[in-house]
């Protein structure tokens, strides 16, 4: 199918791994599904009952792709989906999602997407998703991100997310539950400017003995934007969490990191830390010396934490 320039465009954004109409794909468009394919060992069904796709990745699964981004670009449009994924043992799969919002007009577009993970024993699956806002309107651009993922025994749940820019407000919610021996690796990535507001409260339960979970947020907040993180780890079992948030404040933002550790058992071993702080001085008079304007030396250190 022919894609415009605009739905191209926020594609390159959102998607990490490049969007191609090949193998296993689904592009959500305005709230309908503008087209799909299967693979081999991925199958994408629709669902009967609300909107959204079922998911089914078969044991056999090993390094493939499955895209499933969704673009709006239509002022005032509300987009709710929900998103099963069934992974089976053994399988190995990296999901690529995201959402952009085009938005000239003068309403309010908002997506929520529930997306819940089933994954077997003994997999390996990473997940990727990107949030991008852009448009000349009024209206506002707001991203509303579900994640509850069930990871079995011996698997591997790699988790990336990443606010680009431009989205006017969000509130994250994950929520994950780890079995016998199972891992955890978070990176949360994050950028707020202007009057935006960004909240991620995250649930990790280590259920299984053994289990681990490492989580990383990183984010910077320039002008009056606001930001608040609650990363929380149970420990209910023999296991180890590791909470690290790091933030750069700028300007006139706010933001609130709010780690916690919840040990329920002898061996839960659960460790934090927050730090936020503005960027050195010396940094940015390093980096001028190299010929770099102020602001081009503020890019870099920004860049660079991020990464």
């Amino acid at each position: 199918m022919k894609l415009d320039l605009t739905t191209e465009k926020m594609l390159e954004q959102i998607d990490a791994l490049g969007f191609s109409q090949a193998g296993a794909f689904n592009l959500r468009f305005n709230g309908t599904a503008l087209g799909h394919s299967d693979s081999e060992h991925i199958k994408i069904v629709k669902k009967s009952d609300r909107p959204g796709i079922d998911i089914l990745i078969d044991g056999a699964a090993n390094g493939e792709e499955v895209h499933i981004p969704v673009v709006l670009s239509e002022s005032g449009l509300h987009d709710v989906v929900y998103n099963d994924f069934f992974i089976a043992d053994g399988a190995n799969v990296t999901i690529v999602a995201g959402c952009g919002i085009h938005n000239d007009g003068c309403d309010q577009s908002q997506h929520d997407g529930i997306h819940t993970f089933h994954i077997g024993k003994n997999a390996n699956v990473t997940y990727l998703e990107n949030h991008y806002g852009e448009g000349s309107g009024t209206g506002g651009r707001v991203l509303n991100p579900v994640t509850q993922a069930f990871v079995g025994e011996n698997s591997v749940f790699t988790l990336n997310t990443a606010q680009i820019r431009g989205v006017d407000s969000t509130v994250r919610e994950t929520n994950v539950s780890l079995g016998r021996e199972a891992k955890l690796f978070v990176s949360e990535k994050l950028m707020t400017h202007g009057g935006q507001h960004a909240e991620s409260n995250m649930s990790v339960e280590l259920n299984g003995e053994s289990s681990s979970a490492q989580i990383v947020s990183r984010s910077v907040a320039k002008d009056d934007s606001q930001q608040v993180f609650h990363p929380k780890a149970i420990g209910k079992n023999l296991c180890k969490a590791h909470i690290q948030c790091d933030s750069i404040i700028m300007d006139r933002a706010q933001i609130r990191s709010i780690p916690e550790i919840d040990a329920r058992h002898l061996d839960a071993q659960i460790i934090h830390e927050a730090a936020i702080g503005r960027i050195n001085n010396d940094q940015l008079i390093k980096l001028r010396t190299f010929g770099l304007s102020a602001e081009e030396a503020e890019a870099v250190i920004i860049e660079n934490f991020l990464k």
